[in-house]
């Protein structure tokens, strides 16, 4: 359905109410976001709602009501979801997703379609365990009402039987003025925290309209501890163990830190991860043992084995630390498998402490292209281990393939990271370091009489680090409390400590006999919580049969709890809109790497967006990506194959990026030949280097020097003006020092098709290292300017495909689809671009 694209005027939309409510009950948080809006003009209007909430929680509902109607969500299989999503998006229609927001929060976002002067009321609950680190429990409540709000509440319960150690409430925002707004009680098993500043408090000024409101409410707290058996509490038929015994001595550790030292390591990320290391060098105690390992095509390594982490050793390893520079390609797995021989070589000679804990951390940015087949470093690594270490992946910024290092850490005892590159990354890897640097107990056994449990999460675990909590739960079978008879044994610094302790059940009426909120099956809800958390990791490591049974169970129950996990989706159907038609709403759960959203919205008002993500690929489709509204924009070309188009041309940095299109090999039946780019060439000028990128081959021109790499290898090349890595058969990442980055993917068909060839695809990085004057076929103007004579082109919706998470079928992208070769969109006329050679400007 095509229409014409215009703009329109700025909404009138009153927000009357922001409302967030936690209530804590053993550290299970349940948490629900009200907000109303009024919709003020004399006509309807698209009024947004937008929440955050954190990557740990699982979305439980979300419902709107819009005069006097309710429209609630349901949660569905996600495959029974996105099918529905689809044929709302093909004909034309809104529909919203959750997308990733910053490091620990992904945002929740949708838009309807309200009539004059009428409201609407936004309600999405979500719950998650809270987990203990570093020593205390967090409530991040993020909150951007973007403008004044009459009423505003941030309002948080804490429940703890155990009695609550501390409680502190503070917010990034906070000015002296608002400090004394934010209310805290507390007594011994429960806190009621609460801000709620009024709409003059909220201002910048007193004269201003803008808000103080903006950014995150945080909530931090710790439970008393008393018992070495940890604290169980029994509640409508199931039970949770909460361990973490107090003033336990520490275990010595012995830790491999692998490095990895590649070309894209290059700049700040090297000389953060030096900084880094420095400080956890500074800081390791000296009965710990350790040892540095790193990495490009090659493996060097400090010493030959473990050293201890005495006063002169580390000085001397701070030393070596300094020294580490980037160069070269990504051997992951020749890293690894060096400090898993040191650990064993050096455990099976007695040279490290028979009471201590065997760990590897491993730092990387990047994908393994010395051994490029993930599952079989996954399983090398796997087979080495044996069970005996706990590694620790940290993937370093967005290039790092982190569902790679997520399963490889969880199939050996450890857990993975993300560190955003970012002015902080050396705190960040230092926080992580604290979080694992204090082992308290090694294998870890909690046992509960079998005759009278079922169901129990999982019970095992390698260790436990100072700071940190072990949490199991399960369904009572027997209801006679008198039998929960509990073990619980692990190995500390002495020797092995068997505990046994009688459960005692808490009557929760009794504890808090003035609280109106029915806390009820809080207990059964955070078992299926742990439950579907566990299943879903299981889902991701275990072998092909235990995947398929985890998952299955894992979505069973998601759906009966209501849960929006990674294998659910909420689904909402909107009120119709002005043109009679409904739609859902549909918001799924993201996991860690997979941050793509897709919302249509129709174009606000005109104004310039930020650096926008540009890329080329099929047919040759053509995309913008729009960031900070979840849009793009797409146009197709069609011209002669041989045609060279000018797609890039930056004057100021001296960049030059143009691409020939190749035909089909012979007429299809349908009379449509179709044409791909084949061919790139890419210059820059003040570098002095020359790249041409074919589907055959890769031709790096410096100076008078030539240097040829194929598509059939894994390899790297770096020199002083790039940084060049080839995955074999599938992509080349070209990165310019000190500025743009591209990625090339390689398309590789059946070479006896009748009629298609192999092709490439073309996208950009770090678009935002691009002067403003750069311009070409794939830098389109995207200013929109409302002028009395508007600009209108013809658009429709449609779909496009994105190559960069999955070469083979690719991912859908929908986008406003330009017609006519871009007209009304790009610069001039499509042939405007057209340029005589591979390295012409014209």
């Amino acid at each position: 359905r095509s229409r014409p694209l215009e703009k329109r005027s700025v909404v009138d939309v009153e927000l009357h109410s922001v409302t967030v409510e936690c209530v804590v009950s053993s550290r299970f948080a349940h948490t629900v976001m009200t907000s109303v809006a009024l919709n003020k003009a004399n006509s309807s209007q698209e009024i947004f709602f937008e929440m955050e909430l954190p990557k740990t929680a699982f979305i439980t509902n979300f419902s709107m009501e819009i005069e006097g109607q309710v429209y609630v969500g349901e949660v569905k299989e996600k495959e029974k979801a996105k099918k529905q999503y689809e044929k709302a998006v093909s004909h034309g229609q809104t529909a919203g997703l959750v997308k990733a927001s910053g490091r620990k929060m992904e945002k929740f976002s949708v838009s309807v379609n309200i009539a004059a002067e009428s409201n609407v009321t936004f309600i999405l609950t979500y719950e998650e365990l809270l987990q203990r680190n570093l020593g205390q429990y967090e409530i991040l409540t993020r909150v951007k009402p973007k403008s004044l709000v009459q009423q505003f509440q941030i309002v948080t319960k804490i429940y703890e039987p155990q009695g609550l150690a501390h409680v502190d409430a503070h917010a990034t925002f906070l000015s002296n003025d608002l400090l004394p707004l934010v209310e805290k009680t507390v007594t011994d098993k429960k806190a009621h925290i609460s801000f709620s500043p009024t709409m003059d408090q909220q201002r910048t000024c007193p004269s201003c309209d803008g808000t103080l409101i903006d950014g995150d409410f945080i909530v931090k707290y710790d439970v008393k501890r008393d018992s070495k058996l940890g604290d169980i509490q029994i509640v409508n038929g199931y039970f949770v163990h909460f361990f973490s015994p107090p003033d336990l001595p520490r275990l010595p550790k012995n830790v491999v830190f692998v490095i990895d030292r590649s070309g894209s390591m290059s700049g700040r990320k090297m000389s953060q991860t030096r900084e880094a290391l420095l400080a956890i060098l500074d800081d390791i105690h000296e009965e710990d043992y350790f040892a540095l390992v790193q990495f490009d095509d090659r493996i060097d390594f400090w010493k030959e084995n473990l050293t201890k982490a005495t006063e002169e050793n580390v000085a001397e390893a701070m030393s070596y630390v300094k020294t580490i520079q980037d160069n070269g390609g990504t051997d992951i797995h020749g890293g690894l498998m060096k400090g898993i021989d040191m650990l064993i070589q050096d455990r099976q000679a007695n040279r490290l402490p028979e009471r201590s804990t065997d760990m590897i951390i491993l730092l990387t940015d990047g994908m393994p292209n010395s051994v490029s087949d993930l599952p079989s470093i996954q399983n090398n690594v796997r087979s080495a281990i044996g069970g005996n270490i706990s590694l620790f992946c940290l993937g370093f910024g967005n290039d790092v393939d982190y569902s790679f290092l997520d399963v490889l850490s969880k199939q050996n005892q450890g857990l993975a990271r993300r560190i955003f590159e970012a002015s902080d990354a050396a705190l960040q890897l230092q926080g992580f370091y604290e979080e694992v640097s204090t082992p308290m107990l090694l294998e870890v056994d909690l046992l509960y009489p079998d005759n009278v449990v079922d169901f129990v999460t999982t019970s095992h675990f390698r260790q436990l680090f100072n700071g940190s909590e072990i949490v199991v739960a399960g369904r009572l079978s027997d209801n006679n409390i008198n039998n929960f008879l509990v073990e619980v044994s692990g190995q500390g610094v002495r020797d092995t400590n068997i505990t046994f302790g009688q459960a005692s059940t808490l009557d929760w009426d009794v504890l808090y006999p003035d609280e109106e909120y029915v806390f009820g099956d809080f207990t059964e809800r955070l078992w299926a919580y742990l439950t579907i958390q566990q299943l879903l990791e299981k889902s991701t490591t275990a072998g092909p049969d235990e995947k398929v049974n985890a998952t299955a169970k894992a979505l069973d129950m998601s759906l009966q709890y209501s849960f929006v996990t990674p294998l659910t989706s909420m689904v909402v159907t909107k009120p119709e809109d002005e043109e009679g038609t409904s739609s859902p709403l549909i918001a799924n759960k993201l996991t860690e790497g997979k941050n793509k959203t897709y919302q249509h919205s129709k174009p606000a008002t005109a104004q310039a967006y930020g650096a926008p993500t540009y890329l080329v690929d099929g047919d040759p489709h053509f995309i913008l990506e729009l960031p900070d509204k979840n849009d793009s924009l797409c146009f197709n070309i069609n011209d002669a194959p041989g045609t060279i188009f000018n797609l890039l041309r930056d004057l100021e940095s001296g960049i030059l990026v143009n691409g020939e299109v190749i035909g089909d090999k012979q007429i299809p039946p349908d009379g449509k030949i179709n044409t791909y780019f084949w061919r790139f060439g890419i210059i820059h000028k003040t570098l002095r280097v020359r790249l041409e990128v074919s589907t055959e081959e890769i031709s790096v021109f410096q100076e008078e020097k030539l240097v040829k790499l194929l598509w059939s290898d894994t390899a790297s090349l770096d020199i002083p003006s790039l940084n060049l890595k080839v995955t074999k058969d599938r992509s080349l990442t070209v990165t310019l020092k000190d500025s743009v980055k591209f990625v090339i993917l390689l398309h590789k068909v059946w070479k006896n098709h009748p009629y298609h060839r192999d092709y490439l695809g073309f996208y950009t990085l770090d678009s935002h290292l691009l002067s403003p004057a750069v311009h070409g076929l794939l830098v389109w103007r995207y200013i929109w300017v409302k002028q009395k004579q508007k600009n209108q082109c013809s658009i429709t919706i449609s779909w496009q495909r994105d190559f960069r998470k999955n070469l083979k079928t690719g991912e859908n992208v929908p986008c406003w689809f330009i017609h006519n070769n871009g007209t009304g969109l790009i610069d001039g006329d499509m042939k405007d671009y057209i340029v005589s050679g591979l390295f012409k400007n014209q």
